[in-house]
């Protein structure tokens, strides 16, 4: 029984102390008159400057529709391209308010990081996209592959997951930014 109140009394202090920590955010963005929010550094339908370098797509949607909550404006806000290796650490330090970039909500960044996911507004995927020129129709047929994966991301996790549970093997090169794609290439 005691271990039982001390677990309760455990929770509802975690509760109080998010809601303390939400509050204190929402007073400071409304003291400064903005949101400042992380987005990606440039993923078509996510977040991109158009030629005038005005932000749009998905998550920069979603930051707007916060400012406009906060402050019946959705046009006070500043965006801050962040990458995948940025973007928590901009987030925990108070350099942005909000993170509204690809994120993968894992339980482990949900209870080590000391943030709040609010949500999910996406669901993706994973795939390999090899040269047509080299025959490869599976994924399963990359064994000992060099493969291309974006640094800080859950889906160095996600790769290293399928080579060993397909007993296949492969080299990582980590990139922090990735290139466009090729003409001859295909998604398997």
């Amino acid at each position: 029984m005691k271990l039982l109140k001390t677990i309760s009394l455990s929770v509802a202090t975690l509760a109080l102390a998010s809601t303390v920590s939400n509050a204190d955010t929402l007073d400071q963005v409304k003291k400064k008159g903005y949101v400042s929010c992380g987005v990606s550094t440039g993923i078509a339908g996510f977040s991109t400057t158009d030629s005038s370098g005005k932000w749009k797509g998905i998550d920069v949607d979603v930051c707007r529709a916060v400012a406009s909550a906060v402050f019946g404006d959705d046009t006070k806000v500043k965006y801050a391209p962040l990458t995948a290796k940025e973007r928590f650490t901009a987030l925990q330090s108070g350099e942005i308010d909000l993170l509204s970039r690809a994120t993968t909500w894992t339980a482990t960044r949900d209870t080590s990081l000391g943030l709040n996911f609010a949500g999910v507004n996406y669901y993706d995927g994973q795939g390999f996209l090899v040269n047509k020129d080299i025959g490869v129709n599976s994924a399963k047929e990359l064994d000992g592959a060099t493969i291309c994966i974006q640094a800080g991301t859950t889906t160095e996790l996600n790769v290293t997951d399928y080579f060993v549970a397909n007993k296949m093997t492969y080299k990582p090169i980590t990139k922090k930014k990735k290139k466009k794609k090729k003409k001859n290439s295909a998604l398997i």
